[in-house]
């Protein structure tokens, strides 16, 4: 009788996967161990007095490789946090940067908390001691490390990080680019909060731009219609799930959330159940669409695309049997084990994997950077120019179409449309785009190129390592 399948943890699983690729590359042992190992993680223990007591929370902050700098990776806020967690999130920070061509190398940190405990001044009070405890390490620094938001974190909390790194170096002319995500009002850039879903759906439109693409996940045509089933409706999950049913025209036929599942054949309202969420904090309730107590059985449920896009481990050794979407795009960081990887590549399942498809939030995280560096926003020079270029343009069009009349006449919208500037929302998600395409046009080429590259995965991986070794090399490594 053969033993059960032991499940990798996730650490285990980025590192089997990385094991995976870098046997099909021909890299000096030496180079590949100093690639795979973290170059160091740092674990605080800090006091806070709250409640009339002293609270003692542990954070951390790994740095994976620093063959660019400065490094970069969120901050998460979660009671799962620990040393190897973080680890693995560096490492694949390290390999998404690599991806989508962001000078950085990879970081990652986290606290031991959970924040729905706290209020809002407690969690401000507890992110601003963190930040100190990083800061004085330089683990919170422009050129250096430069962390962003992540499970548990949003624009609040950068801001709060950016103003305790302030206030410790008055000097530093530069101090707004210690951290990214934040609020525009405080230093950020349009488009961020969006960006890791708005990145999943470039993603998406890329990947059926390619008919052998969609081909090979036995699918054909566009997004149009598709049967979307999103897992997570959080930040990333939401504005993918959005974007795809208002701008593509998907069909979002389910939503998993922690507390159970919302189903309907003829597609959810994607922004009715956020709204729902934030007032009840669960989809329990919701008055359209049938809902189940246990939502993870609908990952189980046929679509055409499943978007895993909250925690790591949902899809496992336990469920990949029975997952019956053709496309998997991995919107969340990990959601895909290494067990159940090798499983539904056996079943031909095509998965976009996650050091991919989910990096749009450090591509703008980039722009932000440039932005806080450069201290002037994107477009502001630009603009004006560009519309008064149109406008000659325009004008020679009008000039003929008096002289037509009826036999030419301009689209009634064209002229407000042509004549509108780029504007700093405009260019982040054109630069997101770009960075989008060519980044999967990189990957593919691996895919279809080398017989013994069968997944998009170990493609990802293959032109990321490539680009480290690079790096590496070009330091005399």
């Amino acid at each position: 009788m053969t033993s059960p399948r032991k499940e990798p943890s996730f650490r285990e699983s980025v590192d089997l996967m990385f094991n995976h690729a870098v046997a099909l590359m021909d890299l000096p042992p030496g180079l590949e161990e100093k690639i795979r190992v973290c170059n160091a993680t740092y674990t605080v223990r800090f006091g806070v007095r709250l409640r009339g007591q002293i609270q003692t929370f542990t954070g951390y902050r790994s740095v994976h490789s620093e063959h660019m700098e400065p490094v970069k990776g969120g901050i998460r806020y979660s009671m799962g946090v620990n040393q190897d967690e973080v680890e693995a999130l560096a490492a694949l920070m390290t390999y998404k940067c690599a991806i989508v061509e962001a000078p950085f190398g990879g970081s990652k940190g986290g606290l031991r908390i959970d924040p729905r405990e706290w209020d809002e001044h407690e969690l401000e009070l507890i992110t601003r001691r963190f930040a100190y405890e990083l800061a004085k390490r330089d683990l919170i620094n422009p050129s250096q490390n430069v962390p962003a938001p992540d499970m548990g974190t949003g624009e609040r909390e950068m801001a709060w990080i950016a103003d305790q790194y302030r206030r410790m170096n008055t000097t530093d002319i530069n101090s707004r680019a210690c951290v990214t995500g934040k609020p525009v009002n405080a230093g950020g850039i349009q488009g961020r909060t969006e960006a890791t879903g708005r990145g999943v759906q470039y993603a998406l439109q890329e990947f059926f731009r390619h008919p052998e693409d969609v081909k090979a996940a036995g699918m054909s045509g566009t997004l149009d219609g598709k049967r979307v089933i999103v897992q997570g409706l959080g930040n990333v999950g939401y504005h993918a799930a959005k974007f795809l049913s208002e701008e593509d025209g998907c069909k979002v036929v389910g939503i998993i959330e922690r507390d159970g599942g919302l189903w309907d054949d003829d597609g959810l309202n994607v922004e009715e159940i956020r709204n729902w969420i934030a007032k009840h904090g669960g989809v329990d309730g919701y008055s359209s669409g049938k809902y189940v107590k246990d939502g993870a059985k609908f990952l189980e449920e046929e679509c055409d695309i499943l978007v895993p896009a909250a925690m790591e481990g949902v899809i496992n050794l336990e469920n990949a049997e029975r997952v019956k979407a053709p496309l998997i795009i991995e919107a969340a960081n990990g959601p895909v084990t290494a067990g159940a990887d090798e499983i539904l590549r056996k079943k031909g399942t095509v998965i976009i994997p996650d050091m991919y498809a989910n990096a749009g939030g450090v591509t703008v995280s980039y722009f932000e950077w440039v932005k806080n560096l450069s201290h002037i926003r994107f477009g502001r020079m630009g603009r004006r120019q560009e519309e008064a270029r149109h406008q000659l343009i325009v004008s020679e069009l009008e000039r003929l179409d008096s002289h037509l009349g009826d036999a030419w006449v301009m689209s009634p919208d064209f002229k407000k449309k042509y004549l509108r500037g780029a504007g700093e929302l405009e260019l982040v998600r054109s630069g997101l785009d770009d960075t989008m395409r060519t980044a999967y046009q990189q990957i593919r080429e691996v895919w279809h190129s080398r017989d013994d590259v069968q997944d998009l995965r170990t493609a990802a991986y293959l032109v990321a390592i490539e680009k480290v070794a690079a790096s590496y090399r070009a330091l005399g490594l």
